[in-house]
C-alpha cells in the first residue's frame, strides 16, 4: 500500500490525487468487509443492481494497484522537485524519508499483532501449519511477507495487508540505486517502460499458485513503474488544456470501466485488464499534476480526508472490520441486514486512522526527520 507524507510536513496537497487515493482506500475497506458481509446478500440487492454492489465489494485488489501507481508517481515527482533529476537523487535523504514514514506505524502494528497472537485473540492467532509468529515478524519487517504467504498460505487479516508494503519497499530500496547507476534519463525511462508494460505477462506467467499470482513482486513493481513514468512525463511536458481534459476523463472512464465491467473485460483482455487499470490511473494522475487544485471537491471533503489518511487506514482498518463483523454475529447474524453494519464501520476506520496519524505517525515522522534531515529538507513539499 503506498504511503503519503503528512500535510503538516508539506506546503500543499493535490486534491485530485487525494480524491483518487481516498476512493482506493475506500474500495479496500469495502472489499474486506464484503468478504465477510457481502452486500449482494443483503436487502440492498432488492433496490440496487448486483453489479454495483459487486463493484463496491470486489475491487480491493485493483485498488491496491492504483495505490502502487500513485506511490510511484508521487515519490518520483517529489524526488524530481528536490533533486532536479533522478540521477542526482540524495540516497541518504531518500531512505531517511521512507524510513521515517514507514517504520513507526509498521513497528507498532507488528508489536500489537504479536501481543494479540500471544493473548489468543480470535482472528489474530497465527495457526496455519508451516507458519509461526517469529517467522511472520521477520517477513513483515524484512519486506517479503508476500513471498511468505505465497509459500505457506494466508496469514490472519491484519498481517495479510502488509503484502503490498513488501512490494513497495523492495522497489524503493532499489529505485535510487537504479537512478544513480543508469543515470541517463532515456535509459532509465526505457527500463521502466519495459517493466510497466510487462504487467499482463508477469501475472499470466504465474499459473500454479493463486496467492503468489496476486502478490508477486514483479506485477506490483510494474504498477509502480507506471507511476514513475507518469511523473517523468508530467515533469517534462506541459500539456495543453485539451490534453489535460482528455487524460482526466479518459483515465476516469478507464478506471470506471475496469471497476464496473470486469466481467465483460476479462474474456477480452485477460490479465491485460490490469495494464488498462494502471494506465488509466496514471492518466488521471498526470492530469491532476498538470492542473493541480488544493481545494477538495464540494461534498467530497470526507473522501479527500480518507486519501490523506490512506496509509494509516490501510494498516489499521482490519481491527475495525473484525470488531464490526464480530458484533454483527453477536447481535444479529442476519445477512439481509448486514449492510447496516457498514455504517459504523466506515467512520470508525476513519477515526482510528486519524488517531494513529495524530498520536503516532506525525510526531514520529517529525522527530525522525528532525534528527536525520536538514531543516530545509524537512519542509520540502512531499506527499508520497
Amino acid at each position: 500500500m503506498q504511503q503519503h507524507e503528512h500535510t503538516a510536513l508539506a506546503t500543499g496537497r493535490n486534491a485530485g490525487i487525494d480524491l483518487l487515493r481516498g476512493l482506493s482506500i475506500l474500495l479496500v475497506v469495502l472489499h474486506h468487509l464484503g468478504l465477510r458481509l457481502p452486500l449482494k446478500k443483503t436487502e440492498l440487492a432488492d433496490v440496487l443492481p448486483t453489479r454495483l454492489l459487486g463493484a463496491l465489494n470486489w475491487n480491493g485488489y485493483e485498488a491496491v494497484f492504483v495505490f502502487f501507481v500513485i506511490s510511484g508517481f508521487l515519490i518520483t515527482s517529489n524526488t524530481l522537485r528536490r533533486s532536479g533529476t533522478l540521477a542526482q537523487i540524495d540516497l541518504r535523504a531518500f531512505y531517511a524519508r521512507r524510513f521515517s514514514r514507514i517504520a513507526p506505524c509498521l513497528l507498532v502494528l507488528v508489536g500489537v499483532l504479536s501481543a494479540f497472537h500471544w493473548l489468543g485473540i480470535p482472528n489474530f492467532v497465527i495457526s496455519r501449519e508451516g507458519q509461526s509468529l517469529p517467522r511472520a515478524i521477520v517477513a513483515a519487517l524484512g519486506f517479503h511477507l508476500n513471498w511468505y504467504e505465497g509459500v505457506t498460505g494466508y496469514l490472519p487479516g491484519n498481517w495479510d495487508v502488509l503484502w503490498s508494503l513488501s512490494i513497495e519497499e523492495v522497489f524503493y530500496l532499489g529505485f535510487p540505486l537504479a537512478c544513480l547507476l543508469l543515470r541517463r534519463p532515456s535509459v532509465l525511462a526505457f527500463a521502466l517502460l519495459g517493466l510497466a508494460v510487462s504487467l499482463p505477462w508477469t501475472l499470466a506467467a504465474i499459473v500454479d499458485n493463486d496467492i503468489w499470482k496476486e502478490k508477486a513482486y514483479l506485477p506490483g513493481m510494474a504498477a509502480i513503474a507506471m507511476g514513475v513514468l507518469g511523473a517523468l512525463a508530467s515533469a517534462h511536458w506541459r500539456a495543453p488544456l485539451w490534453a489535460v481534459r482528455l487524460l482526466r476523463w479518459g483515465g476516469a472512464i478507464g478506471l470506471f470501466t475496469v471497476f464496473i465491467g470486469m466481467r465483460w473485460l476479462w474474456p477480452l483482455l485477460q490479465d491485460g485488464v490490469m495494464l488498462l487499470l494502471t494506465f488509466s490511473a496514471v492518466c488521471v494522475l498526470i492530469a491532476c499534476a498538470q492542473q493541480p487544485s488544493a481545494r477538495p471537491w464540494k461534498g467530497l471533503g470526507w473522501l479527500h480526508r480518507w486519501g490523506a489518511l490512506s496509509y494509516e487506514i490501510y494498516l489499521t482498518h482490519m481491527f475495525v472490520v473484525f470488531s464490526v463483523v464480530g458484533c454483527f454475529h453477536a447481535f444479529s447474524g442476519e445477512l439481509r441486514h448486514a449492510w447496516l453494519w457498514y455504517l459504523p464501520a466506515m467512520p470508525l476506520c476513519w477515526l482510528l486512522g486519524s488517531v494513529v496519524e495524530r498520536w503516532l505517525s506525525l510526531p514520529s515522522e517529525r522527530w525522525l526527520r528532525g534528527r536525520w534531515l536538514a531543516p530545509r529538507a524537512q519542509t520540502t513539499v512531499a506527499i508520497t
